[in-house]
């Protein structure tokens, strides 16, 4: 396992509100070998105890379920670097006379991606070395193929092995429990296909607005951000034929395989297959008080260019080009500042063939991703239910992954050399495959921008 992780961008939001707490969760867990070091590194003048009391600010904040003496012992294997990112010889100032392999995580916004990587390989890294960075990779299909070609060189004879890319979906219990379900459930998978599956939806959506990310956002929007990765993802673990062994390679080749078979949409397509739209002014539930919390329009949050026309809501239609999924629809949906939030998978089954079936609601099998670490299904409707029944059937599920946050189980991955929780170069193509026609229509003007008021269900 490698025992030296660079956290470059250490200071930045992702890194003080996901790794450095995940990384604590793992200390806690014991999961962290020993000699373990962080080299954290950014562009702020700090020295090391000026980045641990700012770190410890940070875990108290944003991990206070971790034990205080775990946060505490992590942060006295913490040496902090003022680091120029972009510099061969910055970088390599971080590792002097380290030998061991390293993992590189850059934690960095994605415009930065191609600079660093290219300053890694100048720089040189130990054999053995890991770099992981977070999605988006690359900002649509050829920036994402001249990315990997880049990693690829940056890797050596490596290869794949030395890149992981982290999409954090990937990592949470109730993905993984997703994922547990299709390879061990003998219930569903005769009835996991197209004559059975009249619908699949995968839905994202979200209560909040933009929350202070307004200068990453807006240059991304809702199909970028959600969509082309973690929505994917997810179709292709629903989707994918079963891999005939656990190796890792084969779970990625199934997934890949899966989201090749997705339709790409012709340009006269777009107009009745997708939607987008963008929120105005409207108010968004408040748990905390049981009100609501007044936002402005999406178009007046500041950082917002309001005339580059990004979407908060996306809806796309897809097929699949399979034997499995002949005749079944998967529909994509993700918004932001909605009036809930629910990330589920809805699996609605076609009504039974039989003549008293007809005016019977056909069963649906609902999928939920948010919430509670263990899985959530409910299975509802159906004509042999008389009289109705008062509340869903609960199917089993596996039991919950660990205990760990998603994050966690992202750089236990990483550490060890695993890359079951790593989005393959392939794959991340694929995905950029599926959504580039649709963003060719966008950008050409083919699919209006509609509008809802922020704190409804969307537009109408």
């Amino acid at each position: 396992m490698i025992k030296t992780l660079v956290l470059l961008g250490a200071t930045g939001d992702l890194a003080g509100r996901y790794l450095l707490p995940a990384l604590a969760a793992l200390r806690a867990a014991d999961r962290l070998p020993d000699g373990f070091q962080i080299i954290a590194a950014a562009r702020e003048d700090l020295d090391d105890r000026g980045f641990q009391r700012t770190a410890a600010e940070g875990l108290e904040r944003h991990a206070p379920d971790v034990p205080a003496a775990a946060r505490a012992d992590l942060l006295r294997c913490v040496r902090y670097r003022r680091t120029e990112m972009t510099e061969p010889t910055s970088l390599a100032s971080l590792l002097p006379g380290v030998r061991q392999p390293v993992a590189v995580y850059l934690a960095l916004p994605p415009g930065l991606y191609t600079a660093v990587v290219t300053t890694l390989g100048a720089a040189g890294l130990p054999a053995g070395s890991r770099i992981a960075l977070e999605k988006p990779f690359g900002e649509d299909l050829d920036s994402a193929v001249a990315l990997n070609r880049l990693l690829v060189q940056v890797a050596g004879t490596a290869g794949e092995q030395a890149v992981f890319r982290v999409d954090h979906v990937l990592g949470l219990p109730t993905v993984q429990n997703l994922l547990a379900l299709r390879l061990s459930n003998r219930v569903l998978e005769p009835v996991w296909n197209g004559r059975h599956i009249e619908q699949i939806d995968i839905l994202w959506e979200e209560d909040l607005g933009l929350e202070g990310r307004a200068g990453y956002f807006d240059r991304s929007g809702t199909l970028r951000d959600v969509m082309q990765n973690h929505m994917l993802q997810i179709l292709s673990l629903i989707a994918m034929d079963l891999p005939t062994s656990l190796d890792e390679n084969a779970l990625r080749d199934c997934k890949v395989d899966a989201l090749r078979s997705v339709r790409h949409l012709s340009r006269d397509e777009t107009p009745s297959r997708t939607r987008r739209a963008r929120y105005t002014a409207g108010t968004l539930p408040d748990p905390a008080d049981g009100g609501g919390r007044a936002v402005p329009a999406y178009r007046d949050e500041g950082g917002v260019d309001a005339d580059r026309g990004t979407e908060t809501f996306a809806e796309v239609a897809l097929d699949l080009d399979s034997e499995r999924w002949a005749g079944t629809r998967f529909l994509l949906r993700a918004g932001k500042a909605l009036h809930r939030r629910r990330k589920q998978v809805t699996v609605r089954f076609r009504p039974a063939e039989h003549p008293s079936a007809h005016s019977a609601p056909a069963n649906e099998l609902r999928i939920g991703l948010d919430g509670p670490d263990d899985l959530a299904l409910h299975l509802t409707g159906g004509a042999s239910l008389k009289p109705p029944s008062p509340a869903p059937v609960t199917l089993a599920a596996p039991p919950p992954a660990s205990d760990l946050p998603a994050y966690g189980h992202v750089l236990l991955d990483i550490l060890s050399g695993g890359s079951t929780l790593s989005v393959r170069g392939d794959e991340a193509e694929a995905a950029w495959r599926v959504v580039t026609p649709v963003l060719a229509a966008w950008n050409a003007g083919l699919v209006p921008l509609e509008e809802y008021a922020a704190g409804s269900a969307g537009p109408p």
